[in-house]
C-alpha cells in the first residue's frame, strides 16, 4: 500500500521507518479487533459469574484500547499514518473471528482467552521483527504489550480453570 512518510527529526532511516510502521500498523489492526471482541464478551456475556466476567472483559478492553493507543501515536512519531479505523482493523486483523452466537460464561472465557493468545503471539512475533529492524523503542513498546496481555490472558484464563 504507498504511504507517505512525513518527516520527522528522529534517526532512523526511512525504509527501516517504513517497515516499522508497516509492523505496527499489523498489530494495530489486531489491537483494534481484540478490543472490539473484548467489547462483545462484556455485552453478551450471562449465567453464573456474569458481574466478575461483564467487569473482567470490560478491564481487559479497557487495557488494549491503551496499547491501541501507544501503537498508533508510534506510528505517528515516526512520521507514518496509524490505520485504525475498524473497517481497516476488520479487513486487516489476523485474530480469529468472535463467535456472535455464544452466550454462557465459559465460552466468553475460551473465545477471549483464544483471541488475547492469539493477539499475544502475534507481538512477540512483533518484538523480533522490531528487533530485526533495529528499533529498540518499537521493540519495547511490544515488550511492554506482551507483558500487559499474558497478565490479561492469565486473568481470563483463571475463570476457567478447575481449584484444587
Amino acid at each position: 500500500m504507498p504511504r507517505t512518510l512525513h518527516r520527522t527529526k528522529i534517526d532512523i532511516p526511512d525504509d527501516l521507518r517504513a517497515a516499522t510502521i508497516d509492523l505496527l500498523n499489523a498489530r494495530l489492526a489486531d489491537a483494534v479487533d481484540l478490543s472490539s471482541q473484548m467489547k462483545q464478551a462484556h455485552w453478551n456475556v450471562k449465567g453464573p459469574g456474569f458481574i466478575a466476567l461483564h467487569e473482567l472483559f470490560d478491564s481487559v478492553h479497557d487495557a488494549v484500547r491503551a496499547h491501541v493507543d501507544d501503537m498508533a501515536e508510534r506510528i505517528t512519531a515516526l512520521g507514518g499514518t496509524a490505520r485504525g479505523t475498524a473497517r481497516v482493523a476488520a479487513s486487516a486483523s489476523a485474530l480469529p473471528e468472535y463467535p456472535l452466537e455464544i452466550l454462557a460464561g465459559a465460552d466468553h472465557v475460551e473465545a477471549a482467552s483464544a483471541a488475547l493468545a492469539a493477539f499475544g503471539k502475534g507481538v512477540r512475533r512483533a518484538i523480533a521483527e522490531a528487533a530485526e529492524i533495529g528499533d529498540a523503542d518499537t521493540e519495547d513498546l511490544f515488550v511492554g504489550v506482551s507483558r500487559d496481555i499474558d497478565k490479561n490472558l492469565w486473568l481470563v484464563e483463571a475463570h476457567a480453570q478447575a481449584q484444587g
